[in-house]
């Protein structure tokens, strides 16, 4: 069942969602592409989170990717590989639109599809032995232009060419200089330091991390001048009861207790 593939659970403002097929290294298939979009809708639209991980099950791998196998059946021609992409597309983008911020945990394997989704999420930790490509060309594949765009995004061209022309995969020191990823840091400790940043973002005023969010997005994907109506959201937090809890509470050197509203 695709429920059993993508599990989300939740501890107070923190949700995981666990890619859960490790005895395939975590890989997609189309159900898993699906069910992940519903899953990261449905807690964007929950107010009470305040900021989603997402890991691979097992230890072993993030994701390496769509799994190989589902090509005969699910992605055996233009046509099918189109319907499949537009699965794919709205997950990628279900996952940028996301409001809340989302902590990427990255243990071992992050391949194709599995760095497309780390490369839609807010922050991206992993282990020293991680390792990072899109391969594809010895698939004889391409990505499609909604599976490049959040590489573009994060990385910009030269990088992305380096990647998808030579193929190669890249050990954790390179994927954290060239951008790849946020942080590196010793494999045993992944899950403590991707957990300490999702406690960190959590305790942070929700309304503040959604603007954000929202600020950057806008900035990054039009061009456009901003409309009046958007610069002067940019002063919406003044009116907040966080704003007032945050400001006081550093008068008087306490920590606040963020309400979301």
């Amino acid at each position: 069942m695709p429920e059993d593939t993508i599990l989300a659970t939740r501890d107070r403002h923190i949700a995981t969602v666990t890619l859960n097929r490790p005895h395939k290294l975590n890989a997609f298939t189309r159900p898993m592409w699906n069910r992940l979009g519903v899953v990261i809708r449905e807690l964007s639209a929950d107010d009470t989170v305040r900021c989603i991980v997402i890991r691979g099950a097992g230890g072993k791998a993030f994701s390496p990717g769509n799994d190989i196998s589902e090509f005969e059946t699910e992605r055996s021609n233009k046509a099918q590989a189109r319907d499949y992409g537009r699965d794919i597309s709205l997950t990628l983008t279900s996952l940028s639109e996301c409001r809340h911020p989302i902590v990427a945990l990255i243990e071992g394997i992050c391949v194709g599809g599995g760095l497309e989704v780390a490369a839609h999420c807010d922050i991206r930790i992993c282990g020293e032995s991680s390792r990072f490509g899109v391969p594809i060309k010895r698939l004889g594949l391409v990505l499609a232009y909604p599976e490049i765009a959040g590489l573009l995004k994060l990385v910009g061209p030269a990088t992305v060419m380096e990647i998808l022309l030579e193929g190669r995969i890249f050990t954790a020191a390179e994927a954290l200089e060239r951008g790849l990823v946020t942080r590196a840091v010793a494999d045993g400790k992944v899950e403590d330091e991707a957990f300490a940043s999702a406690r960190n973002i959590a305790e942070g005023a929700p309304l503040v991390a959604r603007w954000h969010k929202k600020f950057a997005r806008r900035l990054m994907n039009n061009h456009t001048p901003l409309r009046p109506e958007e610069l002067d959201e940019g002063y919406a937090c003044y009116e907040t009861e966080d704003f007032q809890i945050g400001y006081k509470s550093f008068l008087a050197k306490t920590k606040p207790d963020f309400k979301g509203r």
